[in-house]
């Protein structure tokens, strides 16, 4: 799972980067997904939105529908 988590990511950094954003996995610990919001993602207010609206849907749906995503500093 993952190889699977990490795949995926790696696809989502492709749009956040597009606007001038990104993600750095910091780890994963079981079905729980620990990320660094970067660049533009880092300050911006719609940060949560993006992380838990985007980033864990997107896992869920693709990956496993219990795997929850965390933001670190």
């Amino acid at each position: 799972m993952e190889e699977k988590i990490r795949a995926k990511l790696n696809e989502l950094r492709s749009a956040l980067q597009a606007d001038g954003g990104d993600l750095e996995l910091v780890g994963i610990a079981g079905k729980s997904v620990m990320v660094r919001l970067r660049g533009a993602c880092g300050g911006c207010p719609h940060a949560m939105a993006t992380l838990k609206g985007y980033i864990e849907e997107s896992l869920r749906a693709e990956v496993d529908p219990d795997i929850t995503v965390e933001r670190v500093n």
